[in-house]
């Protein structure tokens, strides 16, 4: 996929995805939401504080008639959204005006029956001019610095989004400093680990190379001048980083630097989860929700 616009328009293919975005009255999501309910993907229902939501959606002109709002106190709001998609009541979980923490304890919560046993992880995606389809990214949000098994999980639950996405055969580079194995470099013997076991058949569904740089993975020039052959250089779907903090530098400098257009969701669990941050876009929270329903409605599950 080149854009965020084919995402929009493969989710016209399918019926509107059930959204419950816990503590709605925050004025960029429900901008999202207006704009997600104009192009027809999603039926949200809004968890909260009924008045203040009615209020933010009047004031960026959400007609709210026909839609469902779970009128609870602030305190109560995350259990009540989490408990409609355990319920399978709601298909996608929003995050709103709530503070991540509190969101993400009501998320882990073993009785709320959203955890599948898998580690949960962010995937970014971008879409930027200087490269040529989107660029997908794990994980910049969640896990912090990551073991080789963690990283294993991390790249599955990417691989089984994008394949949700329409991608049969995503290429993925693992990311390192540089390009060669070297031992004073964890990383880098990590990814040669993880390039091994993908061609061995222990990592199925995507075609992975690593260790590589970032220029060797974006860019085919760099890798032919560093006499690297690979299917992945030059053309990778996905960016499996090495911990949160180059994931987190990488997405930012792409979205701030680059202006890129970003959209986030965090896998693993029951169902996808839009977990924007209050610094993104009223379009990146919309590109956020549109990414999860497509995985949604593409793995149907």
């Amino acid at each position: 996929m080149k854009n965020f616009k084919e995402i929009f328009e493969r989710l016209s293919a399918f019926p509107p995805v059930k959204v419950s975005v816990i503590q709605a009255a925050d004025e960029p999501v429900l901008e999202a939401i207006r704009d997600a309910k104009g192009m027809g993907f999603i039926k949200p229902i809004l968890v909260g504080e009924k008045k203040d939501i009615l209020k933010k959606a009047g004031e960026v002109g959400l007609k709210l008639e026909e839609d469902e709002i779970l009128d609870c106190p602030v305190e109560k709001a995350a259990k009540q959204g989490v408990n409609l998609v355990s319920q399978n009541a709601a298909e996608v979980l929003m995050k709103g005006l709530i503070d991540t923490a509190a969101f993400m304890k009501a998320v882990l919560d073993p009785e709320a029956g959203l955890r599948t046993g898998e580690l949960l992880s962010h995937m970014a995606a971008f879409e930027v001019n200087s490269y040529h389809k989107l660029l997908f990214l794990t994980d910049g949000g969640v896990n912090i610095s990551p073991t080789l098994e963690e990283k294993i999980s991390i790249l599955q639950n990417a691989i089984f989004a994008l394949r949700c996405l329409g991608y049969e055969k995503p290429k993925v580079a693992v990311l390192c400093a540089v390009e060669t194995v070297s031992l004073k470099m964890p990383a880098t013997v990590d990814a040669a680990i993880i390039s091994k076991m993908a061609e061995r058949n222990q990592i199925k569904g995507a075609i992975i190379d690593g260790p590589l740089a970032l220029d060797n993975a974006v860019n085919k020039d760099a890798a032919i001048h560093k006499g690297i052959k690979s299917p992945v250089a030059g053309d990778a779907d996905l960016l499996l980083v090495p911990d949160i903090e180059a994931g987190n530098a990488l997405g930012k400098s792409l979205s701030f630097l680059a202006n890129g257009a970003m959209a986030g969701i965090v896998l693993g669990a029951k169902a996808p989860i839009v977990l924007s941050s209050r610094a993104d876009s009223s379009f990146s929270k919309l590109a956020s929700i549109a990414l999860a329903c497509l995985v949604k409605r593409g793995g149907k599950i």
